[in-house]
């Protein structure tokens, strides 16, 4: 098949931001108002579409154009070293210039202060244009957050400055090669020596744990003390850097920590995902952050926002892949007009069924967004709000969706780069095209921060069953609201909506008081549904916010993007709410059939057949 080279190299490296959704969300479907109360987001509305514009500016111009040779080139190590693909120091150093690092956090440390659901916006964009890229400056957010929470006054001056400014890099270094997801099984020792810590053992999984980027890491690291409890009680988090650093903050001698090699993985080729041998030559010198035995809950103020951004990774490669497959589409001509008579061979965009591809990327990008965005601001009022009631309740959103942003965002995100690839045919198996790549990246992120059943066990468990409901149901009140509102609107549109949200949001409230009764009775027939109920919540909260979208559109009649938005909420009410339905059938009823099974009859078809 004959395919338009210079179109598909366009078609590969162009990123082009989605702005005007960015400026609706933050606008229309959020009081920012409210955000530009809160202490220290007073200025927040006078720069929103600047750094927007901006950010769109260096994400389509400076990011994008490196994805592609970035994943063909992929990072590379020798004698302990590594070496990132071509460009991508320098376009680390740009971004760590223009204050990007530094967007949501503290003045006083060197940020702009500005509110995290700003950030959302552009975190979407650099892990849009070049995924590999953005992993690096992702994970400095989550070592200053748990620096500046459980640091010391000293710690927080000697490391967080340097951080935000992106003269050094941060890291998370949890995993081991025998502990996995299972951090009880954590064995990287830490003994006192005087003032600090010397670190030995080995970490698995790091990413950026070495790079060329800066002349300095910062890595966050668990290990545990002598005579620590077993288990999850047992470990503590240290700051270890890869070059020691003096109390005037100038830098030491190097540090005992070894990069003994680079993974080679299915996607992010230009992300190094590392193994690090702790204390080869008698131990890599590290400080306690917070107290001995707390160093999981301090891990997870890391983890959690490094969850919450791991979602947007979902929708964002989404987003470029719905890029890539609707250029393609109004580009590629194949076959015939199917209500025409005569052979007039058409754009493939002009088929129902590619129509109804990119719709399902379009609608479901949105509405993850849209989630995460409403996250995003509890957020922001979880940190800030000066009423303490507020927080609470804030803070409690904040629990309950950010393992539905993660896990659902990334396996709904997976599922719609698929569907690109196949508005694509046969060239979306190539790799020229680009969309392959995307194939391949994304699909890590329903694996890292923590595995979608991880993510639905910590929903069921920790968030809807401990509280026995309480915010779920808080939630669930508000989704009938807007079903009410959609009933009482007279266009049609939004009734049909309504309609379909109705029955969502029933099949969502029916399936959490069954899930609730049920878990005193058969806890694994339960927890068998963890999943499904994520996923339940995902497309209903999805529902919810495109339904919320629809009842802003329609009173704008006659402007293209508002006839877009109401029509795209009425696509997933008719195409994506019935999936509630089904979640709820197979939550309440496949409990017993899922744990049907004994282990040996996973292997009953396997077995040698008796020869008479």
């Amino acid at each position: 098949m004959a395919v338009n080279q210079s179109n598909t190299a366009s078609t590969m490296s162009s990123y082009r931001a989605p702005l005007r959704d960015f400026h609706f969300l933050l606008n229309e479907m959020i009081d920012l108002q409210a955000i530009a109360r809160l202490p220290g987001f007073e200025e927040a509305p006078d720069v929103v579409d600047a750094v927007l514009e901006e950010a769109g500016n260096f994400a389509g111009n400076v990011l994008a154009p490196l994805n592609a040779s970035g994943d063909r080139q992929g990072a590379t190590w020798a004698d302990g070293n590594v070496t990132t693909p071509k460009g991508f120091k320098e376009a680390y150093h740009q971004f760590a210039d223009a204050g990007w690092i530094g967007l949501p956090l503290p003045a006083e440390y060197g940020g702009q202060g500005l509110p995290q659901v700003l950030s959302t916006a552009t975190l979407e964009m650099w892990n849009g244009s070049n995924l590999g890229f953005s992993l690096c400056p992702l994970l400095n957010q989550g070592a200053i957050e748990a620096i500046l929470l459980v640091g010391t006054d000293e710690q927080k001056k000697l490391f967080v400055p340097n951080l935000v400014s992106g003269k050094w890099t941060g890291t998370m270094d949890l995993t081991e090669p025998q502990a996995g997801s299972d951090l009880a099984q954590v064995r990287t020792k830490a003994v006192p020596q005087g003032d600090h810590y010397l670190l030995s053992g080995n970490k698995i999984f790091i990413t950026y744990g070495e790079h060329d980027y800066t002349e300095n890491i910062i890595h966050l690291a668990l290990a545990r003390t002598p005579g620590a409890p077993e288990g999850i009680k047992g470990i503590s988090l240290f700051i270890v850097p890869k070059v020691n650093v003096n109390p005037d903050g100038s830098l030491g001698e190097r540090n005992d920590i070894a990069c003994a090699s680079i993974e080679h993985k299915l996607g992010i080729h230009a992300s190094p995902t590392c193994v690090l041998n702790y204390g080869e030559k008698g131990g890599a010198v590290g400080y306690l952050i917070g107290q001995e035995n707390e160093g999981l809950k301090y891990m997870f103020i890391m983890m959690n926002l490094a969850r919450f951004s791991v979602g947007i990774q979902g929708y964002a490669l989404a987003d470029r892949a719905y890029q890539m497959a609707l250029a393609y589409a109004k580009e590629r001509v194949q076959s015939k007009d199917i209500a025409a008579k005569e052979w007039t061979p058409v754009r493939i965009i002009e088929h129902p069924d590619v129509r109804r591809m990119l719709m399902d990327l379009k609608s479901q990008v949105e509405a993850m967004r849209a989630v995460a965005f409403y996250t995003a601001v509890a957020l922001d009022h979880a940190h800030l709000n000066p009423d303490a009631k507020v927080r609470e309740e804030q803070q409690a959103i904040v629990e309950l969706f950010t393992p539905i942003v993660k896990a659902w965002s990334t396996e709904l995100g997976t599922e719609l780069v698929s569907e690109a690839l196949q508005v694509f045919g046969g060239m979306g198996f190539i790799e020229e095209t680009g969309i392959a790549q995307l194939y391949r990246d994304v699909r890590i992120a329903q694996i890292y921060e923590g595995t979608t059943g991880i993510q639905a066990n910590d929903l069921l468990g920790r968030k809807f069953l401990k509280d026995m409901g309480k915010t779920a149901t808080k939630v669930i009140g508000q989704m009938q609201a807007t079903v009410k509102e959609l009933e009482a609107s007279l266009n049609e549109d939004c009734q049909a909506i309504g309609k379909e949200l109705g029955k969502a949001v029933g099949a969502l409230g029916e399936t959490s008081l069954w899930l609730g009764g049920n878990a005193m009775k058969n806890l694994k027939g339960t927890f068998a549904g963890a999943v499904p109920y994520l996923m339940l919540w995902g497309y209903v909260a999805g529902g919810w916010q495109m339904a919320r979208a629809a009842l802003v559109a329609e009173k704008k009649p006659g402007d293209d993007f508002y006839q877009a938005k109401l029509a795209t909420a009425r696509y997933y009410a008719d195409h994506v709410l019935n999936h509630a339905l089904a979640y709820k059938h197979e939550i309440t009823t496949g409990g017993p059939s899922t744990m049907a099974l004994s282990e040996e009859q996973f292997e009953a078809d396997r077995k040698t057949l008796a020869l008479a």
